[in-house]
């Protein structure tokens, strides 16, 4: 079964990879048509870069279970933060996890004046480090980047972080990305 995670793991990067490149081309071309008459945006992640291994954000953008996630992403403007140096780890809920919410729930938090608690929400799902799955084994808690912490439960083979089943990871040029099942929400 680990050789099936890891070769699908090594699938989605591969695909990941090509589904960048054709992206980045197919944005060139229409930036070469249209450049003066957009509104450019700054920072780390607008940077184009074919050759480095894909950053946390952009392992996101490439998956389509995590559609939602990155919507949520850019409505709280925090793409600059997924692509730092790092060490990142972002616990990644899947479209599954975010439609398990209370009906309206992300309708709602992505209003422009809710931005602020999409933010914390957001910031509940990152954490300084990179560490496996198994390695997470090895912990109570973990600090996120909300400024709160969330339990680390082992059930079996099962890692659970703040109540969300670890389903997979991806390594990133700037940390990991854990696949969870479940929206970790503060308790605040």
């Amino acid at each position: 079964m680990k050789t099936n995670l890891k070769w699908v793991i090594g699938l989605f990067v591969i695909m990941l990879f090509i589904g960048c490149k054709n992206e980045a081309e197919t944005q060139n071309q229409s930036n070469e048509t249209s450049s003066e008459q957009e509104e450019k945006k700054t920072g780390q992640a607008f940077i184009e870069d074919d050759e480095a291994k894909p950053n946390v954000l952009q392992i996101a953008i490439g998956s389509e279970d995590h559609s939602t996630l990155v919507a949520a992403v850019q409505a709280a403007e925090l793409e600059n933060v997924l692509v730092n140096a790092g060490p990142l780890m972002v616990f990644a809920p899947t479209n599954d996890a975010f439609d398990a919410l209370p009906e309206g729930t992300v309708d709602n938090l992505l209003k422009p004046e809710n931005k602020d608690q999409l933010a914390h929400i957001l910031k509940h799902h990152v954490t300084p480090g990179n560490y496996t799955k198994d390695f997470l084994k090895k912990f109570k808690k973990l600090g996120q980047a909300s400024n709160g912490y969330v339990t680390v439960e082992v059930k079996g083979d099962d890692v659970f972080v703040g109540g969300a089943k670890i389903l997979a990871s991806v390594p990133a040029g700037n940390g990991i990305v854990h696949v969870v099942d479940k929206v970790i929400l503060p308790e605040n």
